[in-house]
């Protein structure tokens, strides 16, 4: 571990931690956290789910108050008791859950002008041409393309995500927190991100950046703070050795996760043909075994929810054939999928999985056995015993933090929130699963968790991967797909090998912080 480093005498400590320390009952959630932010730095704060990233950052926003320790703006001594005087002191953030990143009904102009109209008590100048002209100009500070017209709730996650950034610069900050912000955005989109930090850096905004992504932390990071267990774990200053910073995290070597063994050829469990997500989008085809994890990569927008929810049945295909271990393949909605064993874990677990705190059965036991109410229920009643052995199974297999199976999944980090989710597809034996952006919100060491998981459960399915990101396709599939304007257009050696990119501004598909794209040895005929 590296020793301590003071900011440089040029550049003054804009925010000062000294020994935060919290405990909620008689768990620790912080102890002894100390650190300096200078301004224009950018400070990345690393740790495991769980660590104590979230409950950091909710007292540095006022969400929270500390048991112990100080917090000081500019050398001014500085305690919070709402977000409001975080923010009236210069701190905001932009948190990993964006679920109430605004009024889901109102326009997004209306959505990016919400925090100055609520302050003033406006809501009169709603929608008018000034509040337009205001929202344009908060959109064009960060490039935000989207039509400002547009209600929040028609918006896909990654815009959504590119709304709550524009909505935190907006406050012009001292120090801007960010919670996974590239975790729903392609490679082009975040390095607009990038692009726009760099601007709030030479501005002397400070960033306190939360991230997984060996990638964002190289291109981002002045200096990493890694916490473990509530407590500071690690140092580190550039040139920065991300592997020991890993190590750190985990408190152990952070490798490959589950060795791939070869499989013999065998008949497709799923097989597309000719397909079209678009009628203007080009044919492809697609094959996947029992026993192979196929990951499916490519940018936003590519079209990767589209053909999961194709195959899921809440969409047809444009044209083309689908089958199912031979046999036509046409599912009539999500129900008649899971009836036949397709099951799919959708990229938006709050628009997908999770059911308001005030629903009865919102707890994790609840909510990993919903899909499973016909199979489990006994002349109408739901099988309890059953959904809490499943809750049991599924704690056990993902080594999801909770305390028991009647835990809220509001309540937990969200990476265990999205361990939860996993371990709901994963209640029942499934013939092909369907997972859309497992990893999101899990760091590096649950990730090698999660590959295990799904890698040993996957010899009697097929199981389709979609993520944007290709170190997370290439850590988790046998063979790597790439689709580009909704359409699969190769594997990711065939690209790697011929110089085509499917990334749109991306260079290439490999770089030097991205591991070789090569056919791995158990790739299929």
């Amino acid at each position: 571990m590296s020793g301590w480093a003071d900011p440089a005498p040029d550049r003054p400590a804009v925010l000062a931690v000294r020994g935060l320390t919290k405990c909620f009952g008689s768990t620790r959630a912080l102890a002894d956290v100390t650190f300096d932010l200078a301004a224009g730095e950018a400070l990345a704060l690393m740790g495991a789910n769980g660590a104590g990233k979230s409950t950091l950052v909710k007292i540095l926003c006022g969400v929270h108050g500390a048991d112990a320790g100080s917090i000081s703006i500019r050398g001014t001594a500085a305690a919070f008791a709402s977000p409001g005087q975080a923010r009236a002191h210069g701190i905001v953030a932009v948190h990993q859950s964006i679920a109430d990143v605004g009024v889901p009904t109102l326009s997004v102009a209306d959505n990016l002008l919400l925090d100055r109209v609520c302050a003033v008590r406006a809501l009169v100048w709603m929608g008018g041409r000034r509040s337009r002209r205001a929202a344009a100009a908060i959109a064009a500070g960060i490039g935000l393309e989207i039509d400002l017209s547009r209600t929040l709730e028609t918006l896909s996650l990654a815009e959504r995500q590119l709304v709550a950034i524009a909505r935190a610069v907006a406050h012009d900050p001292a120090v801007l927190i960010l919670d996974e912000p590239t975790a729903s955005l392609s490679a082009p989109e975040s390095e607009r991100l990038f692009a726009v930090l760099d601007r709030l850096k030479s501005r002397g905004v400070a960033l306190l950046y939360i991230s997984h992504r060996t990638g964002d932390l190289r291109r981002i990071a002045d200096r990493v703070v890694v916490l473990r267990d509530g407590r500071v774990a690690g140092r580190f200053e550039r040139p920065l050795d991300l592997g020991a910073a890993l190590g750190a995290m985990v408190g152990r070597a952070v490798g490959d996760a589950a060795p791939r063994r070869p499989l013999p050829a065998a008949e497709p469990v799923l097989r597309l043909s000719q397909s079209r997500l678009a009628p203007e989008a080009a044919p492809f085809d697609l094959v996947a075994q029992a026993g192979e994890v196929v990951a499916v990569t490519g940018p936003v927008g590519a079209g990767k929810s589209t053909l999961a929810g194709a195959i899921f049945g809440l969409r047809p295909l444009a044209a083309g054939r689908m089958e199912l271990d031979g046999r036509p393949w046409r599912p009539r909605s999500a129900r008649d999928a899971i009836r036949h064993g397709v099951f799919m874990a959708g990229e938006d677990r709050w628009r997908t999985t999770f059911f308001p705190a005030t629903v009865p059965f919102a707890h994790i036991a609840g909510t990993i056995g919903f899909p499973f109410l016909d199979r489990w229920s006994r002349t109408g009643l739901v099988a309890r015993a059953a959904e809490r052995r499943a809750a049991h199974a599924g704690i056990a297999a993902f080594g999801i933090r909770a305390r028991g199976p009647g835990d809220l999944p509001s309540a937990l980090s969200g990476g265990n929130q999205q361990k939860v989710v996993l371990a709901r597809w994963h209640a029942e034996p499934a013939r092909l699963l369907l997972l859309d952006e497992p990893f999101q919100g899990i760091d590096l060491g649950a990730r090698d968790d999660i590959v295990r998981a799904i890698r040993s459960a996957a010899r009697d399915r097929a199981t389709i991967v979609f993520v944007n990101d290709l170190e997370e396709a290439l850590a988790i599939g046998d063979r790597v797909l790439v689709m580009a304007e909704r359409a699969v257009v190769g594997e990711a050696a065939d690209l790697a090998e011929t110089g085509t990119t499917a990334l749109g501004d991306t260079p290439s598909f490999c770089s030097a912080e991205t591991p070789p794209c090569h056919r791995p040895p158990t790739s299929r005929p």
